[in-house]
């Protein structure tokens, strides 16, 4: 299923326990192509998502004006679905078990204290402007004086694609295509989310 990223809120259960929980706007997806076996070399089903204004869809794409496109690989013998079909929400039931996928939030250049976590040097004895400087990345001994690749530095960090696990679909509403899913979700609101059950 596809959606976007809504705003975050919470869920109270039967028993009164809460829990925090992302709303999704997801679907109504439409099948734009069926892959086989026999002609492509693979099952999967292609679906289009939202729309998008006639301006801004190139020729080759005029017959399918969706804001998104993705492809879903299935298990060879298990597509009931027609080109033209429609999928929504109603595929989830609540309890289900699910993992999301989306770009995460870009935050620009950070120091490696952010981006990586690093402790950063002690806070007494006169230090200087050095609390969150990196420290050694390498030298004569180490690495032949070299910067080894992968050295964990400062640099660009978010925009990447992130997939968060074993995440409980905790309600359902078909009328407002909407599901409401425990915990966070990559991205800021808005964001176009990919949910595979």
């Amino acid at each position: 299923m596809l959606g976007t990223k809504g705003r975050m809120t919470q869920v109270f259960d039967e028993k009164g326990v809460v829990s925090a929980a992302t709303v999704v706007t997801a679907g109504p997806l439409t099948v734009t192509q069926v892959k086989t076996q026999e002609k492509d070399g693979y099952e999967a089903v292609q679906v289009g998502f939202g729309t998008k204004k006639e301006s801004r869809v190139n020729k080759a794409q005029t017959n399918k004006p969706f804001k998104a496109l993705r492809e879903f690989r299935l298990e060879p013998g298990t597509s009931n679905l027609e080109s033209g079909s429609a999928i929504d929400v109603s595929v989830f039931v609540p309890g289900d078990i699910v993992e999301v996928s989306a770009t995460s939030k870009g935050k620009g250049f950070q120091g490696v204290v952010k981006r990586h976590g690093f402790r950063g040097g002690p806070r007494s004895h006169g230090q200087k402007n050095k609390e969150r400087a990196p420290g050694s990345i390498g030298g004569g001994g180490r690495a032949g004086g070299r910067v080894v690749k992968g050295m964990r530095m400062a640099g660009r960090m978010g925009g990447e694609r992130i997939t968060v696990k074993n995440l409980k679909v905790l309600q359902v509403d078909v009328a407002t295509s909407t599901l409401v899913i425990s915990g966070a979700i990559p991205g800021h609101p808005g964001t176009l989310v990919e949910i595979r059950g």
